[in-house]
């Protein structure tokens, strides 16, 4: 009976956030509440609040679920045993990107952060949440290209700090515009050549290239 009740309060506990994606999606985040969720998940305010402690709480337990998928692939190529970082960090880039293009559900939580987040002093703790969400990326992508460079697929010359702000905006510039524009161009195909261009930089750019900012422990 105990097993039951688990299983049954993870469906419900995924129910609401299911809800909360599509009116997130639909009101923005900033004019949606708990009672909306509740109504659109067919549920009370207590089962939610049996789950979380706030709007701000199922937030960022949305980010989180989409992505753990990412997690074990961002993992292999931060590990420092990894012999091939810059092949994990393609695999990640492109993941990422043809994810959003054939998973709806993930492309709505992309939609919702880009044009669905209103910075008003109700949400700071939102944004927040995304900031340090987006500093842990970088974290990571740094770990990742200094394994890189132990293991001579990057220069040493290579400025980390520079490479991880253009990676930042070249992902977020090309998820942006295809939400916005789909049609413009081809994500799914093209995702592979977008990231390989942006590796190849890495190799060759002049002015990727100066101080090296040391590895994150």
């Amino acid at each position: 009976m105990a097993r039951r009740t688990k299983a049954e309060a993870l469906e419900t506990r995924t129910q609401i956030l299911d809800a909360a994606e599509r009116v997130f999606h639909l009101k923005g985040v900033a004019r949606t509440s708990l009672n909306d969720i509740a109504q659109e998940a067919g549920v009370t305010r207590g089962a939610i609040y049996w789950h979380f402690k706030n709007k701000h709480d199922v937030f960022e337990a949305m980010l989180d679920r989409h992505r753990l998928p990412t997690e074990a692939l961002s993992q292999r190529a931060e590990d420092p045993s990894e012999s091939d970082p810059l092949g994990r960090l393609r695999d990640v880039l492109i993941y990422v990107l043809q994810r959003t293009v054939r998973d709806p559900d993930h492309r709505r939580v992309f939609e919702i952060l880009f044009y669905k987040c209103e910075f008003t002093k109700e949400t700071d703790p939102l944004m927040a949440r995304v900031r340090d969400s987006f500093l842990d990326g970088g974290a990571k992508v740094r770990r990742t290209l200094g394994n890189a460079i132990e293991r001579g697929q990057l220069p040493a010359t290579l400025n980390i700090d520079r490479a991880i702000t253009l990676l930042h905006v070249q992902m977020t510039g090309l998820l942006y515009t295809w939400l916005l524009l789909p049609d413009s161009f081809d994500l799914d195909a093209e995702a592979a050549d977008f990231v390989d261009c942006y590796l190849a930089s890495l190799r060759q750019c002049p002015t990727l290239a100066g101080r090296t900012a040391a590895p994150a422990s």
